[in-house]
């Protein structure tokens, strides 16, 4: 894998290299580590800009310096520029597979930039996208994974790219999937003259067998890698983003992968109705996988 990872000086990115580096990546997986600082106005005092540039060619350079301690391909590189365009411009030149973020900064206005840098980076990349929290550290007994599967290509290829993943010894990845009855269903039942329960517990029934045939078709590809798994379902009493981050929080996971089915134009906003939702709002790390590039 090409791996972009993306820095600052603040605790919680160091935090991010640290689980970075204590993860179990694919054989000859190489990253790069990336700290990118925004142009100074003109008025601007040289030494500031100095110290601004040394700073941040020593967060991007201890980074890598880790990673390489820890037997993992790294080198590291400093860019000026706005964040959410030169991450993308970064990933786009170096054919990544995955840029990992940090999904917290130093401080109030910080935390606020790098939301917006986030949800640019998860709405544009031509990759997936991993944001990092700190409560995501590898216990000795492995990491709890969910990935929410719905039977869509998109859920296919996140379920592949946990497959295709070394993990932790004694990792579990629960397949967490909702119960959704169709608004074309609704309609049809309302539109009949005298209610009729038969045609709604029909529409339901077909409703569960599409969502434990996803499970089941998830449950193959996860276990004939060798993973050890679970499922969950749920039935739907609120929007699936609410639900998956419910399941995540009572489980709870460390680590939610899902599916993106934003490709191009329009439809590229519509990931704010899950995935991004799901990224920025989770209490633990989130992946977005991604599998064909953006047009």
């Amino acid at each position: 894998m090409n791996i972009l990872l993306a820095v600052d000086a603040s605790s919680a990115s160091q935090a991010v290299v640290n689980q970075v580096a204590a993860r179990p990546w694919p054989a000859g997986s190489q990253f790069q580590v990336l700290t990118v600082t925004e142009s100074l106005e003109p008025w601007s005092l040289g030494s500031i800009a100095e110290e601004i540039d040394a700073c941040a060619r020593q967060s991007a350079e201890v980074a890598a310096k880790h990673l390489l301690a820890h037997g993992l391909k790294a080198e590291s590189a400093v860019a000026k520029g706005d964040p959410k365009t030169v991450i993308l411009d970064h990933a786009s030149a170096m054919r990544a597979d995955l840029i990992v973020l940090g999904a917290s900064g130093l401080g109030a206005v910080e935390r606020f930039l790098l939301g917006s840098v986030s949800r640019a980076v998860l709405r544009f990349a031509p990759c997936s996208v991993a944001l990092v929290r700190e409560t995501a550290a590898a216990r000795d007994t492995g990491l709890k994974v969910l990935l929410a599967a719905d039977g869509s290509e998109g859920s296919r290829h996140a379920t592949e790219a946990v497959a295709a993943r070394p993990w932790p010894s004694g990792t579990e990845i629960r397949v967490f999937s909702v119960v959704e009855l169709g608004m074309s269903a609704l309609q049809g039942a309302f539109e009949i003259p005298a209610f009729d329960a038969a045609h709604l517990e029909s529409q339901r029934a077909a409703a569960m067998q599409r969502t434990e045939e996803a499970i089941d078709s998830a449950l193959k590809i996860l276990e004939a890698a060798g993973l050890t798994t679970s499922e969950s379902i749920s039935v739907l009493a609120a929007s699936p983003k609410e639900l998956i981050l419910q399941e995540a929080a009572e489980w709870p996971a460390d680590w939610i992968v899902l599916g993106s089915h934003g490709s191009s134009g329009l439809s590229r906003f519509l990931i704010g109705s899950t995935s991004e939702t799901v990224a920025t709002h989770a209490a633990c790390s989130v992946e977005v996988v991604r599998q064909e590039p953006l047009a």
